[in-house]
């Protein structure tokens, strides 16, 4: 059986958000282990020019939400960037995993050849969903999640790749 558009998005999402989700709850027990301020880990970075952990984790669940509304056909939702805890990034993932589940495979499948329209405050990108899936959306959403696992390694947060895959 072919890989559909909606186990390529939806399933992948799910898994790794929850994923994520975990590591975070990882970090937030370090911290409290090692009486270090949560701030230190969710403002950390690794490169002076690169987002903090907390927006690694806002974009991972951006391009989450983008990918599911664009390929059912939907406008891409609003998510500010206004998190600053570890109990409000969970809550961030959750509603992430919550709006991904929302979908049908019917709503999903079938937007290989879907025409795609992209806005950004600089610019408009039009492309079909399944490049705008496997070239754009999908490898954002991994680089995002990974950084946010490497700054929290990188930190200290006792992590390893089992965390980042998952069970199974």
């Amino acid at each position: 059986m072919p890989l559909g558009m909606y186990d390529a998005s939806v399933t992948i999402f799910t898994r790794m958000l929850t994923n994520l989700s975990a590591i975070l709850d990882k970090a937030e027990a370090h911290a409290e282990a090692k009486k270090i301020e949560p701030a230190a880990l969710l403002t950390a970075r690794l490169y002076p020019d690169m987002y903090p952990l907390a927006r690694q984790v806002q974009e991972a669940t951006k391009h989450a939400h983008w990918a599911c509304a664009l390929l059912a056909g939907q406008e891409m939702p609003n998510l500010p960037n206004t998190e600053t805890s570890f109990k409000e990034l969970k809550q961030r993932i959750t509603k992430a995993l919550e709006f991904a589940r929302s979908f049908k495979p019917e709503q999903i499948n079938g937007s290989e050849e879907r025409k795609l329209v992209i806005k950004f405050p600089s610019r408009t990108l039009e492309m079909k969903g399944q490049p705008f899936l496997l070239n754009m959306s999908l490898p954002n959403f991994y680089f995002h999640v990974t950084t946010a696992y490497a700054i929290l390694r990188h930190n200290g947060v006792e992590i390893g790749k089992r965390d980042f895959m998952g069970p199974g």
